[in-house]
């Protein structure tokens, strides 16, 4: 996007008034979406964005200044601006010299999404509010959502590290809403990997369609969600996101720094379960929340955050973990050329276990199976959270019984780790996700196998 011998020059700007550090980050973002609902397709819209962001710190004080313009008049502009609002003063020049950081792709895309028509991509619409219609005559409503991305990214700093990354993201939501007796249930399903159109070699949108439908189904028939404190199972892949937003920003660096996470200064000690793996992983293949390097030039890495129940890790960004003078792993992350990195998650998961699925169930004589979370809310001094059942049964002398209507799970992240008494050898991924955090969203993967947490408050209405 930008040659190196301008980037060169740019960063030789932006450290004129004596910063301690300058970066650039340039992006190029083309995306394109298509939605039906009711057998309509209501968008087809696509879009591009280019720019850069730079970066000056100078000791505590960081200036920033962002631009579309990407001539090197436009980035320098963009580079004084960055310094000036870091230190007003005037300085001498301080030259850069960049060098090429390795970092392989997580994986091949084999088919640009940009490369296939638009035809083709509303026929998988079609296709999938045919078969969602056609599982059953309670079918009222069907929208469904196509979108892919491709994002071409540049990084350069002080530092001298120069970087680049071409993301390529594909997705397919559908929601179905059924009538009946008990008035109107949805059920939903999605998919989404970091590949391309080939996604819909591996997952045909028909069996996504039928899927959703039968949750939707399946809730009319469900009976009202119990009450109180109770073990719950959690089906493989559908419990990632409650660990990801309970105990994942906890173990965020500037969230620890901050002293406003319940696992600030605690690396070393039992925090959870012995039963409890948690990991953070952006160079997963495929996954949602997968790259080559992170929004600050550094490779995407594999970080133990809890190991057998002990804290062993915290997620840095790159500039804090340079201040403290260790190093960094690979989680620096912004939404657009538009904003600050800070530290964020990826793909984080719990790591497989040795039961049984199926024998967890069965060694519970009461309690709730959750199949499917929904949305949620946390407090990440405390670890407090509440989150929704989207798809839940009733666990009766260890066997699944009756669908449950939508309630919620309560409880405190912590807590939950180390309430966690059986863990399943089940591992899966569940659907894309995006992690907001201070006004910015980034794409993010949860997952876990199947495992029980002992007692967590579940807040239905039955007696």
């Amino acid at each position: 996007m930008i040659d190196e011998a301008v980037i060169e020059r740019v960063l030789g700007t932006a450290l004129r008034t004596g910063g301690d550090f300058a970066e650039v980050f340039a992006e190029d973002r083309r995306s394109s979406a298509a939605r039906l609902d009711d057998g309509r397709v209501e968008d087809m819209v696509s879009g591009r964005e280019r720019g850069a962001g730079i970066r000056v710190v100078v000791g505590e004080t960081t200036g920033f200044a962002h631009t579309s313009d990407l001539s090197e008049r436009g980035l320098s502009e963009a580079a004084e601006a960055a310094g000036a609002a870091a230190r007003g003063a005037t300085g001498g020049v301080r030259e850069v010299a960049l060098r090429r950081v390795p970092a392989p792709a997580p994986n091949e895309v084999d088919v640009l999404p940009e490369s296939v028509g638009k035809a083709t991509k509303v026929a998988l619409l079609g296709r999938a509010d045919e078969a969602a219609r056609g599982v059953g005559g309670a079918v009222r409503q069907v929208s469904a959502v196509y979108g892919d991305s491709r994002r071409r990214i540049l990084v350069a700093n002080s530092d001298g590290v120069l970087a680049s990354d071409d993301q390529v993201k594909t997705r397919f939501m559908i929601s179905v809403v059924a009538s009946g007796d008990t008035g109107m249930q949805t059920g939903r399903e999605s998919v989404g990997h970091t590949v391309g159109f080939e996604m819909f070699d591996r997952y045909q949108v028909e069996d996504l369609a039928a899927e959703a439908a039968g949750r939707a189904l399946a809730k009319l028939r469900a009976r009202p969600a119990p009450s109180g404190s109770l073990p719950v199972v959690i089906k493989r892949g559908s419990g990632g996101i409650l660990f990801h937003e309970a105990c994942g920003h906890g173990l965020e660096a500037d969230h620890v720094a901050k002293d406003v996470s319940v696992f600030a200064g605690r690396v070393g000690e039992q925090v959870a379960s012995p039963l409890v793996t948690l990991i953070d992983d952006g160079t997963m293949g495929p996954e949602w929340g997968s790259y080559a390097i992170d929004d600050e030039g550094h490779p995407a890495a594999r970080n133990v955050l809890i190991q057998d129940g002990v804290l062993t890790e915290y997620m840095w960004d790159w500039l804090r973990s340079r201040k403290e003078g260790r190093a960094g792993t690979g989680n620096g992350r912004r939404e657009t050329y538009q904003h600050l990195p800070m530290v964020r998650m990826t793909n984080t998961y719990l790591a497989n276990g040795t039961d049984d699925p199926d024998e967890i169930i069965r060694q519970t004589p009461k309690g709730v199976y959750v199949a499917q979370l929904g949305g949620g809310q946390v407090n990440t001094a405390t670890g407090d959270f509440v989150f929704g059942m989207t798809e839940a049964y009733l666990i009766e002398d260890g066997e699944l019984t009756e669908p449950l209507r939508d309630a919620n799970l309560i409880g405190n992240g912590p807590q939950a780790l180390r309430d966690i008494d059986a863990v399943g050898d089940d591992f899966a991924m569940g659907g894309p996700g995006t992690c907001g955090k201070q006004g910015q969203g980034v794409p993010v993967g949860t997952g876990q196998p199947t495992l029980r947490v002992k007692a967590m408050t579940v807040g239905g209405t039955a007696r």
